[in-house]
């Protein structure tokens, strides 16, 4: 099994960003465990989805799990569903904001993950780690790179499965605002349940993960 891990360089000023810190550390520890490898993508819009599909051609991985920063979150969240819309808050790390724009003109509205969602979250909350689904991945380049992904697997990489997962600040990130954080090297952890379980299941678990807001 060949899966790549996609993490984020730092963003909007930071120094650090704790999903590339994380996937390098998942690949550090299971390279040859569980075939991973790890990439960073660019925080920019339209170049993040480039560098991933080049990553796609050169590593030939059977599983994709993009992994980017949810500030504000306290667990480690999948994601359910990528929508067609570009809406940036901030500029990217080119300058670039993006309002109201579509990813793919013409593309789909949504694309489901293609990862067992559910048993993802089951996964790192056996392991001990607060996780849940999300239904949002947002409107930013998190979003952007996710809906890129599956537009990838609908249309050039039929036999990938692929997904996303957002991770809390890292606890150096908060340190002068009350923001809830988690350790690196437990995100790690959460990662690699979540990657195992998406390589070992294909049907997901039919368990309580919607949410009313």
């Amino acid at each position: 099994m060949r899966i790549l891990l996609a993490g984020f360089e730092p963003f909007d000023g930071a120094v650090v960003n704790p999903s590339w810190e994380a996937v390098q550390l998942v690949e550090q520890t299971y390279a040859v465990q569980l075939g991973v490898r790890a990439v960073q993508l660019p925080c920019l819009f339209g170049k993040a989805t480039e560098f991933l599909r080049e990553a796609i051609v050169e590593h030939e991985p059977e599983v994709v799990v993009c992994v980017g920063q949810a500030g504000g979150r306290h667990a480690v969240t999948v994601e359910r569903v990528a929508i067609n819309l570009d809406d940036a808050r901030i500029p990217d790390n080119a300058g670039e904001q993006p309002i109201d724009q579509p990813i793919i003109p013409g593309g789909p509205a949504a694309y489901f993950s293609t990862l067992p969602v559910k048993a993802c979250v089951a996964a790192a909350r056996k392991a001990g780690i607060p996780a849940s689904v999300s239904q949002s991945a947002g409107t930013f380049v998190c979003n952007h790179v996710f809906y890129g992904l599956m537009h990838l697997i609908a249309t050039e990489f039929p036999q990938l499965r692929g997904g996303f997962v957002h991770v809390p600040y890292a606890p150096e990130q908060v340190l002068d605002h009350a923001e809830p954080s988690m350790p690196v090297p437990l995100i790690a952890e959460a990662l690699t349940a979540i990657v195992t379980a998406a390589v070992l299941l294909h049907d997901d678990l039919r368990l309580v993960g919607g949410a009313i807001h």
